[in-house]
C-alpha cells in the first residue's frame, strides 16, 4: 500500500517545477530580447572609374547677333507696318521711313560730326574684313586639323577626346566665321545711315524731300518693336531690334564662387529645355567681370556670366527662341582612373571626412581624405583601398567596433 501511494504522489511532485521552466523561459526570452543585434546597414563598394565634376545652373537662350535699328537724323517717323516675328531680307526689306527735319543752314558743327560718324563707320568696317580675314584663314587651318584628327582616328591613334575637341574647334570658327561676315553687314548699314546724316547736313533739306528709308542690314526676322505709331523722333532713338532667331547661344549666370573653375572650351549639357534630350554645347566666354544679383531668399550673391554655344542642332520639332528658360551642367573637371566612394558614406567630424569600413562584420571608423567632389562621388586621396566596403548613411547606432549586419543598398 505504500509503493501504491509513493507511485500516485511522483506526478504531483513533477507539477511543482513547473511554474519554475515557465520563469526559467520568460527570464531567457527577455535577457535575449534585450541583447544587442547588430545593426542593418546598406554598404556600397570603393571603386575606380571615370568620374565628372559639373556645376549645375539656370540660364537663357539669347541671339547671338542682334541689331537695334535707330535713325541716324531727327525727323518725322512714319507708322512702321512690321511686327515681331515677321520676315525681313537684307537690303531689299524697308524698316522704317523717315521725313527728315530741315537741317540748320551752314552749321559747321553738325556737318564736322557727320563727317566724323562716317569715318568711324568706314574704319569699323575695315577692322571687320580684317576680323573676317583672320577667322577664315583660323577655320581653314582647323578643317585642315580635323582631316588628319580623322585619319589618326581611324588608325586609333588618337582618343576620342581630341577628336571631339578637333571636332568642336571648326563647329566654334564656323560659328565665328558667322559673326565676322554679320559685323561686316552692320558695318555697311552703318555707314550708309552715317552717310545719309552727312547729306543732311550738308544738303538742308525741304518740306519736299524724299523720305529716309531703312532697310534691313541682315536677313532674319524683327525681334520687337520699340516705335509702332508715327512720331517725330529724335537721331538714335531705337525703333525696332531684329536679329536671326536660329542663330542662338545660351546665357547661363553662375556664381563667382563657381564661375572660377570653368574654362573656355569646356563641355555643357543643356537640360530641361523642353525637349526629349539633352543638347550638347562648348563654353565660349566666362565673362571677367560679375554683378550682383538678389536671390529668391533676398541673399545678395555676385554673379558671372558664361555664354555657351550649340554644338548639337536644335530639333525643328522643339524649335528654341529668344530667352527661353534652359539649364546648363558644365564640365569643371574630369578623370578617367579616379578611385572614389559615394558620398552617402562620409561624414564630417571636425575638420576631417570620415568613414565607417565594413570589416569581418564590424564597422571600424576610418579617416579618408577627399578632393574632387560632384555629390554623388567624391575622390579619395587616402584613407581607402579599392574593392573596400563602406556602410551607407550609417545611424546612430552604427559606432567604432559595432557590429553590423550588412545589406545591398536599394
Amino acid at each position: 500500500m505504500t509503493s501504491a501511494t509513493t507511485r500516485q504522489r511522483k506526478p504531483g511532485a513533477w507539477r511543482r517545477f513547473i511554474p519554475f521552466g515557465i520563469g526559467a523561459a520568460l527570464l531567457f526570452a527577455i535577457i535575449a530580447g534585450f541583447r544587442p543585434r547588430p545593426a542593418e546597414v546598406e554598404i556600397a563598394t570603393v571603386t575606380t572609374g571615370p568620374l565628372d565634376v559639373t556645376v549645375l545652373e539656370e540660364g537663357k537662350t539669347r541671339i547671338r547677333h542682334r541689331y537695334v535699328i535707330s535713325p541716324p537724323i531727327s525727323g518725322f517717323l512714319n507708322r512702321i507696318p512690321l511686327r515681331a516675328g515677321d520676315r525681313i531680307e537684307a537690303g531689299k526689306t524697308v524698316l522704317a521711313t523717315i521725313q527728315a527735319q530741315p537741317a540748320n543752314f551752314l552749321d559747321p558743327r553738325s556737318t564736322a560730326e557727320a563727317e566724323a560718324r562716317v569715318k568711324a563707320t568706314e574704319a569699323t568696317k575695315m577692322r571687320a574684313e580684317s576680323e573676317l580675314e583672320r577667322v577664315r584663314a583660323s577655320l581653314q587651318l582647323a578643317e585642315k586639323e580635323k582631316v588628319r584628327a580623322f585619319e589618326l582616328k581611324a588608325k586609333g591613334a588618337i582618343s576620342a577626346k581630341e577628336w571631339d575637341t578637333a571636332d568642336a574647334q571648326v563647329a566654334m570658327l564656323s560659328r565665328e566665321l558667322h559673326s565676322a561676315e554679320f559685323a561686316i553687314k552692320v558695318a555697311d548699314f552703318e555707314r550708309a545711315q552715317a552717310q545719309a546724316a552727312l547729306m543732311q547736313a550738308q544738303n538742308p533739306a525741304t518740306a519736299n524731300a524724299a523720305p529716309l528709308t531703312l532697310t534691313a542690314p541682315v536677313t532674319g526676322f524683327v525681334l520687337n518693336v520699340a516705335e509702332e505709331s508715327a512720331r517725330t523722333v529724335v537721331a538714335g532713338v531705337p525703333i525696332m531690334e531684329v536679329g536671326d532667331p536660329t542663330d542662338l547661344e545660351a546665357e547661363i549666370e553662375l556664381l563667382s564662387s563657381d564661375a572660377v573653375g570653368v574654362q573656355t572650351g569646356a563641355e555643357v549639357s543643356i537640360e530641361q529645355w523642353g525637349g526629349d534630350a539633352p543638347l550638347r554645347g562648348k563654353v565660349t566666354v566666362v565673362e571677367p567681370g560679375g554683378y550682383t544679383k538678389i536671390s529668391a531668399l533676398g541673399v545678395e550673391e555676385q554673379r558671372v556670366k558664361v555664354r555657351v554655344d550649340f554644338t548639337d542642332p536644335i530639333p525643328a520639332t522643339h524649335p528654341l527662341g529668344d530667352r527661353f528658360r534652359v539649364e546648363a551642367r558644365i564640365l569643371t573637371w574630369h578623370g578617367e582612373r579616379v578611385l572614389q566612394v559615394p558620398t552617402g558614406a562620409l561624414f564630417r567630424r571636425g575638420n576631417d571626412w570620415m568613414t565607417f569600413v565594413l570589416t569581418g562584420g564590424q564597422a571600424r571608423l576610418t579617416k579618408v581624405e577627399i578632393a574632387h567632389n560632384n555629390g554623388i562621388t567624391a575622390e579619395v586621396r587616402s584613407g581607402l583601398d579599392q574593392g573596400q566596403t563602406v556602410i551607407l548613411h550609417p545611424p546612430d547606432a552604427v559606432a567604432d567596433g559595432a557590429k553590423v549586419k550588412a545589406r545591398s543598398a536599394r
